[in-house]
Parts: structure tokens; sequence; C-alpha cells
């Protein structure tokens, strides 16, 4: 997430002849790209994926129920939300207890970090929008709603397992009595009917490619948010936090694995997908985000994040270093010339990030700029933006 004048990489595009050119950035913002509420979007390609790709799904089946399955916990293995939150069986006295201790515990947080807590839970819990971006894509959807193909059973239960991450956050966040949970709730809906476009066009290697990211994003984000927590005296709120950045990172394992495979087995269309992708710039899940009232939200959100460390332009270009990595990108070999331009084009953008976002703090810095925004989230209290 930012300072609200982070790296974006929305103004790479194509040459005509297929050439990557160098960065032309006519300004920098949030690597949460910010886009206009329920706006209907332009330009959405749709089925970019050539037929014959199908195949190479199709034959990976096999792999994906022993390389890919197996990263799933069985539910009797699973932690659940009650786990962690007062347990509203006891008798009254004593749950009333564990409530007060809780409201203690965040009496002692900072609004801040509530809108960034909140922010994330909001994310998690427009989780139907996920799920039905990836059956929408090519070769690897749900065509029945039950289908026991490895791929539809991956999606189904990674939904289940992401679903309990809303679950915990949501109730947390309403025992603590710090936030409007109807406006809350409001968000949560405005952003379900607005939906998301990541520009991953129905493109099963664009969009395993999208997840990766995102789902090292999360882990990033929730990890942070749980050392906040640690720091001021919330233990309870940041072991919920680490819990769910470890759900994160085995998701993204996952998700990393799959194109791991899509490099060994096809590695100039991966390589062509991992350029596209992040040609376009990738594109937080929420950032469609409303709550009626405020309709640059997600950029206000995302400017609190990076100001409080919580995701950051240098976090952008970490997950893209480490991605390269695991990828062995720059070791690639068997490709086109094609594929050559767009592994020169990947493995040499993450420096470029980082220079340019040191010239926009550069700027920021000299300008000393103070902006403070009202968060309906926090009952409309002001919180820095900067």
């Amino acid at each position: 997430m930012q300072s609200y004048r982070c790296l974006s990489t929305q103004s790479l595009a194509w040459a005509p002849s297929g050439r990557y050119p160098r960065h032309r950035h006519r300004h920098l913002q949030s690597p949460w790209r910010v886009s206009a509420v329920a706006a209907p979007m332009k330009n959405q390609k749709k089925h970019s994926m050539p037929a014959e790709k199908i195949e190479v799904f199709k034959s990976l089946e096999g792999w994906a129920s022993e390389g890919l399955l197996p990263l799933l916990k069985p539910v009797e293995h699973c932690w659940q939300p009650q786990d962690m939150v007062p347990d509203s069986s006891l008798p009254l006295d004593e749950f009333m207890d564990q409530v007060k201790a809780l409201r203690h515990r965040t009496a002692e947080l900072p609004d801040d970090y509530f809108v960034v807590l909140v922010g994330d839970m909001i994310t998690e819990d427009a989780l139907p929008t996920y799920q039905s971006m990836i059956n929408n894509l090519d070769a690897v959807g749900d065509e029945t709603g039950a289908s026991p193909d490895p791929w539809a059973v991956w999606t189904r239960s990674w939904t289940a397992e992401e679903n309990r991450h809303g679950d915990l956050l949501r109730t947390y966040l309403y025992l603590s009595g710090r936030v409007d949970m109807r406006m809350v709730e409001k968000t949560v809906q405005y952003l379900i009917g607005a939906g998301m476009d990541p520009g991953t066009e129905n493109n099963p290697y664009l969009g395993f490619v999208y997840t990766s990211f995102q789902e090292r994003a999360t882990f990033v984000s929730h990890g942070n948010t749980a050392r906040l927590a640690k720091e001021r005296g919330d233990p309870v709120l940041a072991r919920i936090c680490g819990t769910i950045a470890a759900d994160e990172k085995r998701h993204e394992n996952a998700y990393a694995r799959i194109v791991e495979k899509l490099l060994e087995v096809d590695p100039t269309g991966a390589m062509l997908a991992i350029a596209d992708m992040m040609q376009k710039r990738i594109t937080m899940p929420a950032h469609l985000m409303f709550d009626g009232r405020d309709p640059r939200l997600f950029e206000h959100f995302s400017a609190v994040a990076q100001r409080l460390g919580v995701y950051t332009a240098n976090d952008y270009a970490d997950i893209l270093e480490f991605l390269i990595g695991r990828w062995r990108l720059e070791k690639l070999e068997g490709l086109t010339s094609e594929g050559k331009r767009a592994q020169e084009f990947v493995c040499g953008l993450a420096p470029r990030i980082r220079r340019l976002q040191e010239r926009a703090d550069e700027r920021a810095r000299k300008m000393k700029a103070h902006t403070a925004v009202k968060f309906s989230w926090i009952f409309d209290k002001q919180v820095s933006l900067n």
C-alpha cells in the first residue's frame, strides 16, 4: 500500500512491435490501483488464451492432484474463528469478562490501525468475487459447481479456507466496539456488487500469475498487521493476523507452484503471461472499494497502510523480486525471441520501481504536505494520510 504517491506501472504500455519499452511514468500512485467505484470497465479482454493451451491444463490434472491438493488442510485439522474470539457459549458473566478483556486490549490501538484492519477485513469478506474470478478462468473452472476435477476441488477448498479469514476479523472488530460495523458492512456489500477486474482475461496463465502475487501481498499485509498489534499491546490480535498470514503463505506457495509448472511445460507462454500482468500492474482485489460516501476510499485506505508500513511500494518490488527468484526467471531457457524480451522486461523491473519510488518519496518530503481524511469505518474520525 503506499506513501500515497507510490509507484504506478500503469504507463508501461506494449510497443506496437511487441517490445517492452522503458518506463514512461507520468505520475506515481499506490501499487494498490485505484479505480472509480462501480464505473464500467473499458476495453476488457475476454478469453485471450489460445484454444490449444487448454490442452496444457488438461494434461496437468494429474499433477494438480498430486502437487496442489496436498497443500490444502483437512477441515478437522484447521483452526476455526471460534478458537480465537470470546466463547459465547460460556455463562454470561464469563463471556462478558472475555469481551471486556478484548476491549481493554483494543483500546490501546490507534485509529489508523483500525482503518487498515477494517480494509483488510473488507478485502477478505469479498470472497465470492474471488471465487467467481477463478471459476471464470478457461480450462480450470468448476463447470458444475461440484466438479471432481482437481482444479475445481482446489478452488472450492481454497475458498473454504479463505472464508474463515473474514469471519474471524469481522467478529473481532464487532466485539471491539471501535468501528462502525454498519458502515463496514455497507462497504462489503458495495464491493461485492462492484466486482473486480484484475486484467486476467479468463486466462489461467494470467490468473495464476495474479494469484501468486496477490496471495504473497496479503501474506505481507497480514504479517505486518500482526507485528503492529503485538507492538501495541494486543497479543491475541497479533495471533489472529499471524494465523491468517500463515494461510496466505501456504496459498501463495500453491499458486506459485502452478506457475512453476507452467514455466516447465510452456516456458514462453508462462513468461509472456508474467510480463503481461506486470505490464498491467497487479491490482489488489478491493480496488473498487466504496462506502457510499468516499469515492477515493481505496486510495485513502492504501495511503494509511503505506504510512504505517503495512503494505508499501517497496513491498511490491520485494514481492516481484521474490517471485523472480523463486521461478528462476533470470536463468529460464528455451524461450522464443518474444519470450526473451519478456524475460528482460520482468527481470529488470524491480530496480526501476525502487528508483522511481525513491524519487517520489523525495518529492513528497520536500512538499511536506499533510492531508487528513475522515473514515466512516471509525465513526468519521480523521486519520492522516502522510
